[in-house]
């Protein structure tokens, strides 16, 4: 089931927000594994799930946002070159993202914007993307799923039909701009005639106005509902991942294209398994007559139990590969990692009189002193 629903914001003051390296904890030159495996440490101490803290999502969402962004080459590279603007707002060149041309940078710097300076073109605004932060079971994650999501978006107004004007009525053109967006003012400088272009107040850069607006949506030409989609889980999909659905965002005021859906996937951690990337690590706990003797032991897998051969004079930290047990790859189909098995021999604690006079006898026959501070096998077992 979903936990949230935000609206995504483009535009955040620079002075509060944290640095990414700072949030993940490592250096600026750290390589992708160290960025990596400092998102599954913090990952796993904030996850909602395990971790009951109020400020715990939260911080979460701040992890998985730092991570999302320095685990891609490119928006890492536009990240250190242009700090947080380089990598706010989707994907473009040079870290610009949304601008059409030099006529929308220079209006983002002296009183525009390129949402302006669409509206000045008379076109319909777009509408807001939306996050969506999906929970599912560490089975869902790897086996891939659909799951039905419900949530709240502004959708077309059903009275108006998305115009925002009152039924029986159009929207007409705007007569202080002609329909342009846009009105242009010329002031006298230094250098001579400066024409300054910027959104017509008075349709707020769409051409167009309500004379009469619809009573249902007062003129916005959205209204809130309910909204049910299913979504397809991909086989492989991780913890942190996002899956993009264009035009299911909201929809733009008065007939304006829909943003898109962001579905941010959270998978609860297996109770044995863990995780890293397409790989699975179990560790298997054996005892010292299993470990020396041999023996088969069962241990979980993605497809269910299987049986693993421990053989005999298994050391301590024995890794045993199950390849093929691991978790799909996303792009290359019909491929999967291994599962490994990392033995770990068990020292017991306590000994009965009987366990230990058949330990000290197999001491013995081995040529091997017991005594106290000899060194010998009991005591390095921590049982002299």
């Amino acid at each position: 089931m979903g936990i949230g629903l935000y609206r995504i914001l483009h535009v955040r003051m620079a002075t509060t927000e944290r640095d990414l390296y700072l949030i993940l904890g490592v250096e600026r030159t750290a390589s992708d594994a160290e960025i990596k495996r400092a998102f599954r440490k913090l990952a796993q101490q904030w996850h909602p799930d395990v971790n009951t803290d109020p400020a715990a999502q939260e911080r979460f969402k701040e992890i998985n946002e730092a991570y999302q962004i320095l685990s891609d080459p490119e928006r890492r590279s536009r990240y250190d070159t242009f700090g947080r603007a380089g990598v706010d707002g989707g994907t473009g060149a040079g870290g610009f993202e949304g601008f059409g041309g030099f006529s929308d940078i220079f209006d983002a710097f002296f009183g525009g914007g390129a949402g302006a300076a669409s509206a000045r073109r008379g076109r319909p605004q777009p509408g807001a993307d939306l996050r969506y932060d999906l929970r599912i079971t560490f089975d869902e994650a790897v086996k891939g799923s659909e799951k039905e999501i419900e949530f709240s978006v502004l959708q077309p107004c059903e009275t108006c039909h998305g115009s925002g004007a009152k039924e029986g009525t159009e929207p007409i053109t705007c007569p202080q701009c002609n329909g342009r967006g846009e009105v242009r003012s010329v002031r006298q400088t230094m250098l001579g005639q400066m024409v300054n272009v910027s959104a017509c107040p008075r349709c707020r850069g769409e051409g167009k106005v309500i004379e009469s607006a619809c009573e249902t949506c007062r003129g916005d030409g959205r209204t809130e509902r309910k909204r049910t989609l299913r979504v397809t889980i991909p086989a492989g999909i991780d913890e942190g991942h996002q899956i993009r659905l264009s035009n299911e965002g909201e929809v733009g005021p008065r007939g304006g294209p829909a943003g898109s859906l962001y579905v941010a996937v959270h998978v609860q951690p297996h109770a044995s398994l863990v995780r890293e990337g397409t790989e699975l690590f179990y560790e298997a706990k054996v005892s010292i007559a299993q470990a020396a003797l041999g023996t088969r032991i069962t241990v979980p897998t993605v497809d269910g139990e299987e049986e693993v051969e421990i053989k005999p004079g298994t050391q301590p930290d024995t890794e045993i590969r199950l390849r093929g047990k691991g978790v799909p790859h996303l792009r290359r189909v019909g491929q999967r990692g291994d599962l490994h098995v990392l033995v770990d021999v068990v020292v017991p604690t306590k000994l009965s009189k009987k366990a230990r006079e058949l330990l000290a006898a197999y001491a013995e026959e081995s040529g091997e002193s017991v005594e106290h501070g000899g060194g010998g096998l009991l005591e390095k077992l921590g049982l002299g």
